[in-house]
């Protein structure tokens, strides 16, 4: 069942996307070379604490899941496409991180994902990301009244595919409101003119996933958590929570210059 939210739930859900904002620029902000990913949960923590907000990540615990998600942050990095668990890895030149972040206030939830390169960058990685926030801009374009779910997972599937990415399968974006993930799923691949209907006052998480290698397999890490690769290569994850309006998508997530 989908909540279609009112002008003021959207305004509430807008409070808590720009908790999630600025904890994701906090993070990327403390990022470098010899920091660990542990060190970076505690920055958003401390964001998200400040803010007065509590994190639908820590304790969440879906079926799949061996155990409860231990941080307030998933830091996947280089081969890791989502779900990486923050621990004591300390970054490195070159590294490739996704950062995923969440974060409720007042009843209402925000969800937002970047990835960056911590240090020197490589020309094929900074691609990477470029084609994974075009493909999220692509999508969250799409995200208009007329159009339906199957429009969105169209065009982020067309800018991945157009550069040669692979897009992990089963794995896209979610609803979202009270809760980080309500009715629809909104794949990162489909045909347009398919699936639900999109009506003023949906909010969704719109994420494409990328991988740098062209093919779709991943697996789970023994952490249980951490879905990688199959191939070896990097992937990029991009993300923001958006509310359809009558005069377009509204970004709740939206980060400041």
């Amino acid at each position: 069942m989908v909540e279609l939210k009112t002008d003021s739930s959207i305004d509430a859900m807008h409070e808590a996307g720009q908790v999630v904002a600025n904890a994701l620029t906090a993070v990327r902000e403390a990022a470098d070379v010899g920091v660990s990913l542990r060190e970076l949960d505690e920055v958003a923590r401390d964001v998200l604490r400040e803010a007065g907000a509590t994190s639908p990540f820590l304790g969440y615990r879906p079926s799949f899941a061996p155990t409860p998600f231990p941080a307030v942050i998933c830091a996947s990095v280089n081969d890791a496409i989502v779900h990486g668990i923050p621990t004591g890895y300390r970054l490195r030149d070159g590294d490739l991180l996704s950062v995923d972040c969440g974060a409720r206030l007042n009843g209402w939830t925000g969800d937002s994902a970047l990835s960056f390169v911590v240090g020197t960058p490589r020309p094929e990685d900074l691609r990477l990301i470029e084609t994974a926030e075009r493909a999220l801009a692509a999508g969250i374009e799409a995200a208009v009244v007329g159009n339906r779910i199957g429009d969105i997972a169209h065009a982020i599937g067309t800018v991945c595919r157009a550069a040669g990415y692979g897009i992990p399968d089963g794995f896209g974006g979610h609803g979202i409101g009270r809760h980080m993930h309500e009715d629809p799923s909104v794949p990162n691949e489909g045909r347009p003119g398919r699936g639900m209907p999109l009506r003023p006052g949906m909010a969704l998480a719109i994420e494409p996933m990328l991988i740098a290698g062209g093919t779709d397999g991943y697996h789970a890490a023994p952490d249980g958590w951490t879905l990688r690769t199959n191939d070896g290569t990097r992937a990029a994850h991009a993300e923001h929570t958006i509310a359809i309006t009558d005069s377009g998508p509204r970004i709740l997530t939206a980060r400041r210059a």
